[in-house]
C-alpha cells in the first residue's frame, strides 16, 4: 500500500511538471563575450556559424596565462597525418603544418585549428575557387604554415624581406614565399584591437590564419569599406581595424569582403 501511494504522488508530480513546460534550457554561450561592444553586434548576429564549434572556437578567453617562450630551437616539428581537400572547386594547393619545437605547442592540435579554419566556409576554400589540402609530413607541399616563437618568427620574417618588430619585439606575424608564418606571441596572447573588444582568442587565431595563408594565396591588404562595418580579413587587425570592427573571416554574408587598396 505504500509503494502504491509513492507511485500515485510521482506520477503527479511529473504530471505538474510537464505542465510547467520542464527546466528551461539553458542558452548556449556565443563565442563572442557578451560584454564586446554594442557595435560590434550586426556582424556577429549576422555572420554564419558552423554546425559544431572547431577547436579555435572552444578557446573563449581573450588570451591565455603564463609566459610565452622567445625562442625555441630553431627547428620544425611537422603534421604526420593528412587531411581531406578543402573546397569543391577550383586549383588544388597543398600545404604541411609545422611547430617549432621548443615552443611549448603541439603539432597535432595546431595543425587541427589550422585545418579546421581554412576547411570552413567562410574561409578562403568556400567561394568554390580554390581547394586546399593538408599533407603528411614528407609528402609535397606548395606552402608551409608554422607556428613559430617570436625570435624564430622574426628571424624568418626578415629573412623573407619583412621586419615585424616593434618597440624592440618581434610583434606581428608574416608571410614570406611559401611560408605563412604564425608569431607564438600572437597565438597565445592576442592582440590590442581584439582585447579591447574582449573577442576570445580562438576568433582571433582563425583571423591570424586566415589572414597570412591569404597573402601566400596573393591576397594584399586593404583598409575599412565602411566605418562600422566587418574589417575585411586582409585589414591588418593586429595592429588596427581602420574604423570596421573584428571580423576573423574572408567571406561575409556569403560572398568575399575587401576594402580599399593601402
Amino acid at each position: 500500500m505504500f509503494a502504491l501511494v509513492l507511485i500515485v504522488v510521482a506520477g503527479l508530480l511529473a504530471g505538474r511538471h510537464l505542465r510547467s513546460g520542464g527546466p528551461k534550457p539553458i542558452a548556449r554561450p556565443s563565442s563572442i563575450a557578451p560584454s564586446m561592444a554594442p557595435s560590434t553586434a550586426p556582424l556577429l548576429e549576422s555572420t554564419p556559424s558552423p554546425a559544431a564549434p572547431t577547436p579555435s572556437e572552444t578557446l573563449d578567453v581573450p588570451k591565455l596565462p603564463g609566459s610565452v617562450p622567445a625562442h625555441g630551437s630553431g627547428s620544425f616539428s611537422y603534421a604526420a597525418s593528412a587531411g581531406p581537400v578543402m573546397g569543391t572547386k577550383g586549383p588544388l594547393r597543398r600545404f604541411r603544418v609545422g611547430v617549432e619545437n621548443g615552443s611549448g605547442e603541439d603539432v597535432a592540435a595546431f595543425a587541427a585549428q589550422v585545418q579546421a579554419t581554412l576547411g570552413d566556409p567562410r574561409s578562403w576554400t568556400g567561394g568554390g575557387t580554390l581547394r586546399l589540402e593538408m599533407v603528411a609530413a614528407g609528402e609535397r607541399y606548395d606552402f608551409t604554415v608554422y607556428l613559430a616563437t617570436r625570435d624564430t618568427t622574426g628571424k624568418m620574417c626578415l629573412a623573407g624581406g619583412t621586419n615585424v618588430t616593434i618597440h624592440g619585439r618581434p610583434y606581428t606575424s608574416c608571410r614570406t614565399t611559401g611560408k605563412a608564418i604564425v608569431n607564438l606571441d600572437r597565438w597565445r596572447l592576442s592582440a590590442k584591437p581584439y582585447l579591447g573588444a574582449r573577442v576570445p582568442l580562438g576568433v582571433y587565431r582563425q583571423y591570424l590564419i586566415n589572414h597570412e595563408v591569404g597573402h601566400e594565396l596573393g591576397h594584399h591588404h586593404v583598409g575599412c569599406p565602411k566605418a562600422g562595418g566587418p574589417a575585411p580579413v586582409m585589414v591588418q587587425q593586429t595592429l588596427t581595424l581602420r574604423g570596421c570592427v573584428v571580423n576573423a573571416w574572408p567571406r561575409y554574408d556569403d560572398k568575399f569582403l575587401t576594402g580599399p587598396s593601402v
